[in-house]
C-alpha cells in the first residue's frame, strides 16, 4: 500500500516504541469501557445525583471519561500529533481536498455495505448518542463528539494498534484488528449483534485504517478524517427536527 505522505527527515523509532503512559492510558480505557458496557446500570443513582435530567448526567460523565483519556492520549502522542501536522503543513491542499474526499468515500461505501447487508438498523450507540443530542446544546456536544471522541479513538486504534503493534506484528493482521475492535466498540452492549448494525462501523473503520496508513501513518490525518465525519452527523442530526427523525426511526425499525 503506497502512501501519500512521506514523514520528513527521517522516522524516529522511539515515537513507534510502547510506553508506560500508552499502557495507562489503555488500561483505563478498557477498565472504564468494560465497567459501563456490564455494569453501567448500577451507575443509574450516582447519575441522578449529578443531574435530575439522565441526558445532563449522561453527558457529564462522557465528557469526564473521554476529556481524561484525551488528557492522558495527548500526552502520550503529542511528539506524534505534532509531527504529523507539520508534514499536513507542507501540503495543506493535501489536507484540505483529501479530507472531505475521504468522508465522501466513506459514505458511500458505508451506503453500499448497507445495502448489501439487508434493511437498515440503528445500533444502540448510535440511538443512545440520538437521544442525548436532542436534549443536550449542540455547542456542548461538538467538544465531545468532534475533538476529544474521535482523538482517543485515533490514538488508540490507528496509532497504537497499527502505527506501534505493527512493529511486533504483521501490518495487515494489525488493520484487521484496528478494523475489528473499533466496530466491537461501537456495538458494546448491543442487544442483538446484526450485520446490519456491524456494517457502518465496519466501513468507517476501514476507511480510517487506508487513510492512516495510506498517508504514511499519520494519524492526524486520520484524526481530521474522523472529526470531519462526526462534525457532518451532529450537523445532520440537529438540522433535522426531533418528530423526524424519530419517524424515520420508525421507518428504519
Amino acid at each position: 500500500m503506497g502512501t501519500a505522505l512521506r514523514t520528513p527527515p527521517a522516522p524516529r523509532p522511539e515515537l513507534y516504541r510502547f510506553s508506560r503512559l500508552d499502557l495507562t492510558t489503555v488500561g483505563l480505557y478498557l477498565a472504564v469501557a468494560a465497567f459501563f458496557a456490564l455494569a453501567g446500570d448500577l451507575l443509574a443513582p450516582l447519575l441522578l445525583q449529578l443531574s435530575p435530567n439522565p441526558a445532563v448526567a449522561s453527558y457529564s460523565v462522557n465528557l469526564i471519561f473521554y476529556g481524561t483519556i484525551g488528557i492522558l492520549a495527548l500526552a502520550a502522542a503529542r511528539h506524534v500529533a505534532a509531527r504529523d501536522l507539520r508534514v499536513l503543513a507542507t501540503r495543506p491542499w493535501f489536507t484540505l481536498l483529501m479530507v472531505p474526499l475521504a468522508v465522501v468515500a466513506m459514505l458511500i461505501l458505508t451506503a453500499v455495505l448497507v445495502a448489501l447487508s439487508g434493511p437498515v438498523q440503528t445500533s444502540a450507540n448510535q440511538a443512545g448518542l440520538q437521544a442525548l443530542m436532542q436534549q443536550v446544546p449542540a455547542w456542548l456536544m461538538v467538544p465531545l463528539l468532534v475533538i476529544v471522541g474521535p482523538f482517543v479513538e485515533e490514538y488508540i486504534f490507528r496509532h497504537l494498534l497499527i502505527g506501534k503493534l505493527s512493529g511486533r506484528v504483521n501490518l495487515w493482521v494489525c488493520c484487521a484488528l484496528s478494523v475489528g475492535l473499533f466496530a466491537a466498540l461501537h456495538i458494546v452492549g448491543q442487544e442483538q449483534l446484526t450485520l446490519q448494525v456491524l456494517m457502518p462501523y465496519l466501513a468507517l473503520g476501514a476507511v480510517l485504517v487506508f487513510v492512516y496508513v495510506w498517508t504514511g501513518k499519520n494519524v492526524m490525518f486520520s484524526y481530521f478524517v474522523h472529526a470531519a465525519k462526526n462534525l457532518l452527523a451532529v450537523v445532520f442530526i440537529y438540522a433535522i427536527p426531533p418528530e423526524i427523525l424519530e419517524q424515520l426511526q420508525q421507518i428504519q425499525g
